[in-house]
């Protein structure tokens, strides 16, 4: 069963395209029609390609793989931090960080003076600064803070990368493609969806959707990691199930070897019956 279907993509404007004179010739098998100068998308093939990306998606988060959701739109990047956090992925909202998967350590050390920071706080260290000082280390963790605070939690490079509007995010596309991570994204007829690995052709400017995709796309990634979930439940009740079982099996041995010994000992203790003298 499709995750999304042909009337909600509809109703949130997916079909619309950008003005013919704005188009990207690329994105011509995903385009439908042209009405009043503007290219109408096939919503049928997003349909087919929202599915194709999810089922991607929901494999990577089953794995226990990091997505990072990129959106620095200002009309989207509101919904992508509601839906990314919703199922625990990283995510970029601001200004995308130059370098920040090609050159990852160097990343993870701003992120790491952002918790520096906060132990400082929290074992007093503070207290014998000046407020000038205080000031100065407040303003750099909010500015931190602001780029780099909801990917704390990304210690590695992500396993695949979201990206609303390709164009815009074309640094981010560039790195991953250099990196060989997946990019999945949403592109709209005037981008190209040449080094986009799961291509969803919708309007990537429209809030309502965006969130309708995403909606799709996060529903997989939930599905990934609540079977992740039930598989390591499983996992470990086998485990317990064999231990249990590995138990049982060495207290029969015990209880063999226990039995024996005792019967050895009784053998040993028993008198020895001394024979009759032979009739003369």
């Amino acid at each position: 069963m499709s995750r999304t279907n042909f009337d909600q993509l509809l109703q949130a404007g997916c079909h619309f395209g950008h003005l013919k004179r704005k188009w990207n010739p690329a994105m011509a098998p995903y385009i439908f029609m042209e009405r009043n100068g503007i290219h109408i998308i096939d919503l049928n093939k997003t349909v087919a390609k929202i599915d194709e990306a999810a089922e991607a998606l929901k494999a990577i988060a089953k794995g226990g793989k990091k997505i990072l959701f990129v959106a620095t739109k200002k009309q989207t990047k509101e919904i992508v931090a509601e839906k990314a956090g919703s199922v625990n992925m990283p995510y970029v909202i601001e200004r995308w960080p130059g370098g920040m998967l090609t050159n990852f350590p160097t990343i993870r050390k701003a992120v790491k003076k952002m918790t520096n920071i906060d132990k400082l706080m929290n074992d007093g260290t503070f207290s014998n600064l000046s407020k000038r000082e205080i000031l100065q280390i407040n303003r750099q963790r909010a500015k931190l803070e602001k780029n780099l605070g909801s990917i704390i939690d990304l210690t590695r490079l992500p396993s695949a990368l979201f990206v609303v509007d390709v164009m815009k995010e074309h640094i981010a596309v560039k790195e991953a493609n250099r990196l060989g991570i997946p990019v999945f994204g949403i592109v709209d007829t005037n981008s190209s969806p040449r080094d986009i690995d799961y291509v969803i052709p919708a309007n990537d400017d429209a809030k309502d959707s965006v969130e309708v995709i995403l909606n799709a796309i996060c529903g997989a990634i939930a599905e990934g990691l609540e079977e992740r979930k039930v598989e390591k439940a499983d996992d470990k009740a086998a485990a317990e199930q064999a231990e249990e079982a590995g138990e049982g099996k060495r207290h029969a041995r015990r209880a063999r070897k226990e039995e024996t010994e005792e019967a050895a000992q009784a053998e040993e203790a028993a008198p020895v019956e001394e024979k009759a003298p032979a009739a003369e």
